[in-house]
């Protein structure tokens, strides 16, 4: 496998604006993705997201920096999974969030990349490739589920 980068898309019922919202603001993404979020939605905020594994005292805090903001189609950070100083090119993955309308919702394109530019062992790279891919398979669709219960709501 090549292990650059991690390719999800799903379409929603929901507005290019409604969709932003929800891939960028933090009281949105701890509905879908992780047990805190803590992040300004601006070209170059820092901030972090935290998951609870089970138990808050047992989080697993990880730093991100928003990289670029162009509403309504596009969000994207940089995080450091192993809890690093600030996410910088040299050291973290690339998470990139693109809306495009498509007939009455959006179409949401996640791509995860930097994978091999971290330069890890194979063994970890294709861990750590594995383990991203698992939990975007798992919160992609909760993105979905979110926006469905968020406009049915309003």
């Amino acid at each position: 496998m090549e292990y650059g980068s991690i390719e999800r898309e799903i379409h929603v019922e929901a507005s290019l604006e409604v969709v932003f919202e929800v891939v960028s603001r933090p009281e949105h993404l701890t509905q879908w993705w992780p047990d805190e979020a803590d992040v300004n939605p601006a070209p170059g905020a820092t901030g972090s997201v935290a998951f609870h594994h089970g138990a808050p005292k047992e989080a697993r805090v990880v730093p991100i920096t928003v990289v670029e903001v162009r509403p309504p189609r596009h969000f994207s950070f940089r995080w450091v999974y192993e809890a690093e100083a600030l996410p910088a090119p040299s050291n973290s993955l690339l998470v990139s969030f693109d809306l495009e309308p498509s007939g009455q919702g959006t179409r949401v394109r996640m791509t995860e990349t930097g994978f091999r530019e971290r330069g890890w062992e194979a063994a970890v790279l294709e861990e750590t490739y594995q383990e991203h891919t698992s939990g975007w398979d798992y919160f992609i669709p909760r993105l979905g589920e979110y926006v469905a219960r968020l406009v049915s709501t309003s």
